[in-house]
């Protein structure tokens, strides 16, 4: 049975309140660590595995639960994601002491499935002229949530306490999950088969040995023997995973897939965009709180420091918007390449112009209406790339990849800016500086990574199917 336009564009708003619930949860908590550590009468570095042990779970779950989303049905495991983070944030709204909280962050990763599986469901509901356009707009919503938890933070907290960071989301992600099971057709496309265990293991292995480390690394120094010796191992289950897989008849990620040209392109610009994308979220509103006293900071509170923020988030839903539409003029490699290219810029415009607020709200727009592209045109290439049954664990795969770039980078600017600090303990302005230009020439080199991924055909109904073969040929 053919589905009305109002029935598609209803699954889509459930779709956009699914993703946009998780991707909230990203930086939502980032901006009051200090405020949960007093609170909960914690250290430094246990708070910090808040956002840590959300980290892990997620890279974990989000490429298994994509591959089980792809078997079972991806409105199903929707619907479990969707259960995970509420039973998270009502553990963590609730959590007595910093274990309780950590054990419901914990949960809340598990809920990184939506991700693909709303990709997938896109790509399963839509008509394929309009699938780039939808995946972009969706891209956007993603992007912008992640920005937004650090808008909402300062007012939520200021105005009610931190446990509302997790109470809010419970019921806005209870009355998502109740429209989901009434709006989200079953899959029509479902894979038959099983997980490989060891194949699910040797990944949340490498996963959890690599993120650890990369994490940890600014408190442990990057040549301890912990440091190195995690990152060993990472590397040995890494390539014992992909000998795994490739043996594997029923593999959690198909090698060959990871092979094309467009996804391995794609997943490596992913990577280094990420290692851009997540210290700006991060370090800026930092930056923006620096005491004026010192000389060099706005001395912004955290409500005005996501204020500032404000103009990157709406630039992000203007591109992701734009982005199908201009997809025929400048074609989806293109709103990568740009996308890189102003994330070069602005983070050149973060290092030498930052003596006023709107200096970097108007870095903070241009950057972000490029991420906005970048995220859209990433999406559409995974999804173009591979089968309609391997959607779920392919885009899922994706996000983990960037997530992971987003650990690298984080963890090697928080070690640039913290390098050398000031009697009372805050970062000299080099440190900042110094970080804002390495991640612009990361920027620079993800520009030269965006020109090698294969340009996208424009696609027929009948090549959308097979995308395998078409982009082989």
């Amino acid at each position: 049975m053919t589905r009305t336009t109002s029935s598609t564009r209803l699954t889509f708003v459930v779709l956009s309140a699914a993703v946009a619930s998780f991707s909230i949860l990203q930086s939502l908590v980032s901006p009051v660590l200090p405020t949960i550590q007093h609170d909960l009468n914690t250290s430094q570095s246990t708070v910090t595995w808040v956002l840590t042990a959300w980290l892990l779970s997620a890279s974990v779950a989000t490429p298994l639960l994509g591959r089980i989303g792809d078997m079972i049905g991806k409105e199903r495991t929707l619907l479990i994601a969707l259960g995970a983070i509420a039973v998270g944030c009502l553990a963590a709204a609730l959590a007595p002491n910093i274990g309780v909280l950590i054990a419901g962050r914990v949960i809340q990763g598990l809920g990184g499935a939506v991700f693909p599986m709303a990709f997938g469901i896109i790509r399963d509901e839509f008509p394929p002229r309009r699938v780039p356009s939808m995946i972009g707009v969706l891209s956007a919503v993603i992007a912008v949530g992640g920005g937004l938890g650090i808008v909402l933070a300062g007012p939520i907290v200021e105005t009610l306490n931190w446990r509302w960071l997790f109470g809010l989301p419970v019921i806005i992600v209870g009355v998502t999950a109740i429209l989901t099971h009434r709006y989200v057709p079953a899959s029509p496309v479902r894979t038959p088969g099983r997980i490989d265990w060891l194949a699910a293991v040797l990944l949340s292995g490498w996963l959890v040995a690599l993120l650890i480390p990369l994490s940890e690394a600014s408190s442990w120094g990057w040549g301890s023997p912990a440091t190195i010796g995690l990152l060993a191992v990472a590397a040995a289950l890494l390539a014992l995973w992909i000998r795994v897989e490739l043996r594997s008849p029923h593999p959690l990620i198909d090698m060959r897939m990871m092979r094309l040209p467009a996804v391995w392109t794609t997943n490596l610009t992913a990577l280094l965009f990420g290692a851009s994308m997540f210290p700006v979220y991060a370090f800026l509103p930092m930056f923006m709180q620096i005491p004026s006293a010192t000389g060099y900071g706005l001395g912004s509170s955290v409500t005005e420091a996501g204020l500032l923020m404000l103009p990157m988030l709406v630039t992000m839903a203007v591109a992701g918007v734009l982005s199908g539409p201009i997809a025929p003029i400048v074609g989806v490699k293109g709103q990568l390449v740009l996308g890189s290219m102003l994330s070069v810029l602005t983070c050149v415009s973060f290092a030498v112009f930052h003596d006023q607020p709107w200096q970097l709200a108007t870095a903070g727009g241009i950057f972000g209406f490029g991420l906005g592209l970048a995220y859209a045109a990433m999406t559409n290439l995974i999804v173009q790339s591979v089968p309609a049954h391997q959607t779920g664990a392919a885009s899922g795969m994706n996000a983990n990849i960037r997530t992971i770039g987003g650990s690298i980078g984080t963890a090697v600017v928080s070690t640039t800016i913290t390098a050398h600090l000031m009697t009372g303990g805050l970062p000299y302005e080099i440190g900042f500086t110094s970080a804002f230009v390495l991640v612009a020439v990361t920027s620079a080199v993800t520009v030269g990574l965006a020109l090698l991924v294969p340009a996208a055909r424009r696609r027929t109904p009948e090549t959308v199917a097979e995308p395998l073969v078409a982009s082989t040929r």
